[in-house]
């Protein structure tokens, strides 16, 4: 999708990340990938992959665009059922959008630094906050798990608090939903279309194998970032 207007640097810079600007309206495109689809193997396959971002993410983001258009023509009539209507689908599929851009920068290949362990300061808080990095894993995997239906399990920072936390959020609700204070450091999609090709109803098996491909130099970079 070509960005419709003149943008500022700081415009450009969301507009990598699958962001543009349209007559005053955020509106998204789908953001290409840091590395292959087939990158990640045998974590996830490419197959999974290709139809994840491909089909779901662009679903999203072109479900989320008509969305808005409905609601910038149903705003200038004066149509407010309508735009009461529309907000179900504008959250349900920007939130698609936000969490899946986010999940794609936490994938790396392994010999791209994906599965390295978590250094420095982000590594010092999950310690101090979990107790050890295994014990953050079995708590992510756990929840995972455990979340009936579809959506996120979040490792987050409580910029408030300062401290490090495990969330869920249902369908393709944001961690923002969880608490404004709260920034995703690193999101889990379980919706089946994320696994099911290849780990079939299995979540658990995912939840274990997707540590392998986990991108921390990103999430540390967010941490560090969000830190007051």
């Amino acid at each position: 999708m070509a960005l419709r207007t003149v943008m500022s640097r700081k415009s450009l810079g969301l507009a990598k990340l699958g962001f543009s600007n349209a007559r005053g309206l955020q509106t998204f495109s789908l953001p290409d990938l840091d590395y292959d689809y087939g990158a990640l193997e045998p974590a996830i396959s490419g197959e999974i992959m290709q139809i994840h971002h491909q089909k779901h993410h662009q679903a999203y983001i072109t479900n989320y665009n008509k969305a808005l258009e409905q609601l910038t023509e149903a705003t200038a009539k004066g149509d407010t059922s309508t735009v009461v209507k529309l907000q179900s689908a504008i959250k349900f599929n920007g939130g698609g959008h936000v969490n899946h851009s986010i999940f794609w920068k936490n994938l790396t290949p392994v010999g791209q630094g994906g599965g390295e362990l978590p250094r420095g300061s982000l590594a010092s808080a999950i310690d101090t906050h979990f107790g050890s990095f295994e014990k953050l894993v079995q708590k992510a995997n756990a929840e995972g798990a455990a979340l009936q239906g579809s959506g996120w399990v979040w490792l987050g920072l409580d910029k408030e608090l300062k401290k490090l936390v495990v969330e869920t959020t249902a369908n393709q609700d944001p961690l923002v939903t969880k608490g404004a204070n709260l920034v995703p450091l690193l999101g889990i999609d379980v919706w089946e279309h994320a696994y099911y090709l290849q780990y079939k109803n299995v979540r658990p098996d995912y939840l274990k194998n997707i540590w392998k491909v986990i991108n921390w130099k990103y999430a540390s970079e967010v941490y560090e970032k969000a830190l007051p």
